[in-house]
């Protein structure tokens, strides 16, 4: 169903910017109505986000046109993770079916399996991470276009439109826009041009893109055709030159994003509906569920957070990166074995071997069969439609390089490869050959947007930035919410834990809210290493439907706006 849109950026643009005070307002008025009216929602990263959707959605748009025009919104607002030069996946529920859409960044066609390694073979440090050279061929534009020719009910330009604004005549920094890398200026000093563009962001002041605002136009009146051939693709391969980077014109044109089929597992009375291959997330967060379902007799009476669960979830965790390391990539390139790894019988072996009271020896977790900064906002329409979509740059700002001319920062996203086999990469994961560099290869990503379904309608839209602990924050955010019985706010606020195998018996903790000083003790005593790093575990972006209520959730780790739409 089409729907008729009073467009016109003035209008649109004021609404938006008129409206911008109430939104930190909105969470908490919009999440404990019981009234049975329809509804929609949104939980964003940031109150921009929130707004746009929100706009979009009363103006008559169905959730994949709000998602649409949040993303390019928070490629403005949200700098250090929305994006138009990087990539990500998108998951919708629409009309009762599930889509999934993948834009996720490719290897250049100069890349190579050796491209980060010394004469010696050596990992060369930060390469992979700062510079011309660590960016993959960005999808997002190509990808938000692929959702709206299949979905969009609005036109393409009034979609952009939020965004030009914001960009022309800016918009207000943010107290943590440098939440995860507060020493990013000086990281980058001499290295990119990052500090020309980015220098002069302060908290409490208004920031104002002139160059994305025109980049921004173009996209509007060209759609993907402009950057991917026109003259944001000039600009962008200008850049590459000036820092010996490998993308180029070829690169750029040959680009696809595409419909994957949705990794679709049965949990509990419902279905889990993720991302498959190249995300790791699915299958991983599949085999989470599973697993514990499998283990439920040792989690009786076991409280929530305490060292014994911990323990438990961390003996789940080992066996699942195990096999993420040894098996996961772009299955364009390689065959994933995802039907064996969610096999019945496989998850039962898995299960079997957890030690309940000790921890397993990490050489000894092999897999099993034979043979840092993301962004994610959730939104939900009236009729029922739900979009979870996960994108990134990698790490805040991703590489550093802002494109000349165009205005908007590159991804960094090659460091998801495996620059070389058993070499840990930024967030400490390990990978094998399955994900080596290799050109218009997809690398390996741990983006989860996920949905649980009950009897075709849709109960929970949720998804987190955090790298290697997006899978981890997810899991432990639906175990709150279906086995602690927990309300959403405090399913999503609940401190958080993460283990992934390597390093070795080590229980990683976040500053927002570290385990109790009880726990981290008796963990100690059972051989656990605890660290507590520099960065909280996630910033999940949720929301809930149950028969009379909807309730939306920003995580309380960041400056998120969620709020509930009533029709």
């Amino acid at each position: 169903m089409k729907y008729r849109f009073l467009s016109g950026l003035v209008v649109l643009c004021l609404f938006v910017y008129t409206g911008a005070g109430q939104a930190t307002q909105a969470i908490h008025t919009a999440q404990n109505k019981s009234e049975t009216t329809i509804k929609g929602a949104v939980a964003s990263p940031d109150q921009y986000g929130a707004l746009v959707a929100e706009q979009i959605l009363r103006k008559g748009g169905n959730a994949v046109d709000a998602a649409i025009a949040t993303a390019f919104t928070l490629a403005v607002t949200y700098p250090e993770a929305g994006n138009i030069g990087g990539g990500g996946f998108m998951l919708v529920w629409f009309d009762g079916k599930p889509y999934f859409l993948d834009y996720r960044e490719t290897a250049p066609a100069a890349a190579h399996k050796d491209m980060f390694l010394d004469a010696d073979k050596q990992v060369v440090k930060n390469l992979s991470l700062i510079g011309h050279q660590a960016s993959g061929v960005p999808g997002t534009v190509m990808g938000l276009w692929l959702a709206h020719k299949k979905f969009g009910s609005l036109p393409w330009q009034d979609l952009v439109a939020p965004a030009i604004h914001y960009a022309e005549t800016g918009f207000i920094v943010a107290e943590n826009q440098y939440q995860y890398r507060a020493d990013l200026l000086q990281q980058l000093e001499g290295k990119t041009n990052f500090t020309q563009y980015f220098g002069a962001m302060k908290a409490g002041e208004n920031f104002k893109q002139p160059e994305l605002a025109d980049t921004l136009k173009r996209i509007a009146a060209q759609g993907p055709d402009d950057f991917y051939q026109g003259k944001t693709a000039q600009l962008l391969v200008a850049e590459m030159q000036r820092g010996n980077g490998l993308i180029t014109m070829e690169d750029l044109a040959a680009y696809r994003a595409g419909w994957r089929e949705a990794l679709v597992t049965p949990w509990q009375d419902k279905q889990l509906i993720s991302a498959p291959p190249p995300s790791s997330g699915g299958i991983a967060l599949a085999q989470l569920l599973g697993l514990k379902q499998r283990r439920s007799s040792d989690f009786h009476g076991v409280t929530h957070n305490s060292s014994q669960y911990v323990h438990l979830i961390a003996e789940l965790e080992k066996r699942v990166y195990a096999d993420r390391a040894e098996y996961l990539g772009d299955p364009g390139f390689v065959k994933v074995p995802q039907q064996q790894l969610l096999d019945s019988n496989y998850l039962d072996q898995r299960a079997k071997e957890i030690n309940p009271l000790n921890i397993s020896a990490t050489k000894a977790i092999k897999p099993g069969l034979e043979g840092y900064h993301t962004t994610h906002f959730s939104i939900l329409d009236k009729h029922g439609n739900a979009v979870s979509n996960t994108y990134t740059l990698n790490l805040d700002f991703g590489s550093g390089v802002v494109v000349q001319g165009a205005g908007f920062l590159l991804n960094n996203e090659m460091d998801d490869f495996s620059a070389k086999p058993g070499v840990p990469n930024v967030f400490g994961v390990v990978g094998n050959d399955a994900n080596a560099i290799a050109p218009g290869k997809r690398m390996l990503s741990s983006m989860t947007p996920s949905l649980l379904v009950k009897d075709n309608q849709v109960e929970l839209v949720v998804g987190t930035p955090g790298g290697s602990t997006i899978i981890t924050s997810i899991f432990q955010v639906i175990t709150n919410l279906f086995d602690f019985d927990m309300p959403l706010q405090q399913a999503v606020a609940a401190p958080r834990f993460h283990h992934q195998l390597l390093p070795k018996d080590q229980i990683t903790m976040e500053p927002y809210s570290p385990l109790s000083a009880e726990v981290q003790q008796q963990l100690k005593k059972k051989g656990y290493k605890l660290h507590t790093q520099g960065w909280n575990l996630g910033d999940v972006q949720a929301i809930q439907v149950t028969a009379t209520t909807v309730k939306a959730a920003a995580d309380p780790r960041s400056r998120g706006v969620a709020k509930v739409i009533q029709y």
